[in-house]
């Protein structure tokens, strides 16, 4: 696992702490966890991108 990796799962977890916080206010604001789920998908993205370029690297 690179760092940079790591600092993604890290800020992937944090999103989703915030995106959960916010599901379970009285009032939830729905443009902010339209936001949330975008971040915490662009994220997963890298996140498997990072992942092929390690596999592939390893094949070589």
């Amino acid at each position: 696992m690179t760092f940079s990796s790591f600092r993604l799962m890290q800020y992937h977890q944090r999103i989703d702490r915030e995106w959960r916080a916010e599901i379970g206010r009285r009032w939830p604001d729905t443009f902010r966890i339209q936001k949330l789920k975008r971040l915490k998908l662009a994220i997963k993205d890298r996140l498997q991108n990072y992942a092929r370029a390690i596999r592939a690297d390893k094949a070589q």
